[in-house]
């Protein structure tokens, strides 16, 4: 139907995640997939990313920047005024990265309200942060990202809607920022998909689908995605669609969906 799976990317944050995470990639292609994705690579060791990307004919497509500690339950340190520097180190850790793997976008979770600070002085510090690396990956034609997280799944994160990461984007003035598409935090948001797709397009660079509820596989849930797909034909959407679901019952099963879209 609306569904190119050549445009189509596999989040191994989420897709493959019964292997280890340098089997994903193999797994990937299998699967007759193309583009790959994942949250933070910063870990792993680069040769072998570089090795199993060349060798399984993938492209990674994004990565997020450095977002604190993750396991403490931190999502981003764009509002912290007392850790800028680090912020800026993290921008550069991407920066090389992104140059290393060819990936042509990055997406910035900018964390939770903390409560030690003022709204006044973290909205600020988030502007600057933005700023900041909208310009240094311009430099080396990489767009920055921004996502909205659902306040039900991650309570307190500062961007909950798609308006809240537009209005960052017009405060921040740099033609370097778009908004990275979540349809599973959107649609918990209760947001109007469709009309978001019409009205918004020339902001979104990236699109990410699940289900809801449930955060499975499309056609799982409540969202009417041959409708979501029609429309992102019809205002001719350039960019790639990342599946970051939760798989049922598990991966390759899952990937089913995409028959029902083609």
């Amino acid at each position: 139907m609306h569904v190119k799976k050549d445009r189509l990317v596999a989040n191994l944050s989420f897709l493959f995640n019964d292997l280890p995470m340098m089997e994903r990639f193999k797994a990937t292609k299998e699967a007759g997939l193309k583009r790959v994705e994942f949250m933070f690579p910063y870990d792993l060791d680069l040769a072998e990313l570089k090795q199993e990307l060349a060798a399984h004919e993938l492209e990674m497509v994004l990565f997020n920047l450095p977002a604190g500690d993750w396991g403490a339950g931190e999502r981003g340190i764009a509002l912290d005024p007392s850790r800028q520097e680090e912020f800026k180190e993290g921008v550069a850790q991407a920066v090389a990265l992104a140059q290393a793997l060819h990936v042509k976008q990055i997406n910035c979770l900018v964390g939770k309200v903390r409560e030690d600070q003022s709204p006044e002085e973290q909205r600020a510090t988030l502007i600057a942060n933005v700023r900041y690396a909208a310009k240094q990956l311009q430099q080396i034609g990489v767009k920055l990202l921004l996502e909205p997280l659902n306040r039900f799944d991650a309570p307190g994160f500062y961007l909950n809607t798609t308006e809240d990461v537009l209005k960052v984007i017009d405060e921040a003035g740099s033609e370097n920022v778009f908004l990275q598409y979540d349809v599973y935090h959107a649609a918990r948001e209760g947001e109007d998909l469709l009309q978001i797709l019409r009205e918004k397009l020339p902001h979104i660079a990236h699109i990410q689908v699940a289900d809801n509820p449930g955060r499975h596989q499309p056609g799982t849930g409540e969202i009417d995605y041959h409708a979501f797909f029609k429309v992102l034909t019809e205002v001719g959407y350039p960019y790639a669609v990342s599946m970051e679901y939760v798989p049922q019952p598990d991966t390759v099963a899952s990937l089913e969906w995409i028959k029902a879209f083609e």
